[in-house]
């Protein structure tokens, strides 16, 4: 198995704050929904997986067959409360900063690449779709789990608001199109599933729990 190779990147400050209340905040949403999409994306990953965006290491529960796990988080608050669920985990995690634009690994290195709540947010959605296409296996697969742009109206109101949301919600982007720029990006779809477990009023919805592998 090929051992990744980690290179220097930009070290964001993090949102201190954001961290902090994370857990807390999702806890609700982790228990009714978004715990079970979680593993049944997951636990059926084998081999090396990448977790983009690991946050405060809320996907490492779910893993049951992965070898090891590389679990890339760039801001160091997160970082901080993913080393304390890092060290329960079942399977060897490795933590490092590695931002979603700017993978440090080989061509090819992984046999999965896990993006949960962590699109939303990436500087470039394009660019980091692109490095997870290269640093994944051709026989990989592409796990996404996240909220998406919505349809009419919503989506007017995503567009409208999402300035001052990024700015107070750790830079979250409510209305992006994750489905088309995975497409773009040179995926296809093995499997898609759309769901909306917000009330009308909430931007962050509705949610894509996806599998996809690279387009031949």
């Amino acid at each position: 198995m090929t051992e990744p190779t980690p290179t220097a990147g930009i070290r964001p400050a993090g949102h201190r704050l954001f961290a902090a209340l994370y857990d807390r905040v999702s806890a609700p949403l982790e228990r009714a929904v978004l715990g079970e999409h979680r593993s049944a994306l997951l636990a059926g990953l084998d081999g090396l997986v990448l977790d983009v965006g690991a946050g405060t290491g809320a996907n490492l529960a779910h893993f049951r067959r992965a070898t090891r796990v590389v679990a890339a988080e760039p801001d160091p608050w997160m970082r901080k409360r993913l080393a304390a669920k890092a060290a329960s985990a079942t399977m060897p995690v490795d933590i490092r900063s590695d931002t979603a634009e700017a993978l440090g690994y080989d061509d090819a290195t992984f046999d999965a690449v896990v993006c949960t709540c962590v699109l939303c947010s990436v500087a470039n959605l394009d660019s980091a779709l692109s490095e997870m296409r290269r640093i994944l296996r051709p026989s990989g697969y592409l796990v996404v789990l996240e909220h998406v742009r919505g349809d009419s109206r919503l989506a007017a109101w995503q567009d409208r608001l999402e300035p001052l949301w990024s700015r107070v919600a750790g830079g979250c982007h409510p209305n992006r199109d994750v489905s088309g720029a995975v497409k773009r990006a040179g995926f296809v779809f093995d499997s898609t599933e759309t769901f909306d477990p917000m009330p009308s009023w909430v931007l962050t919805r509705p949610w894509l729990a996806a599998t996809a592998r690279q387009a031949t």
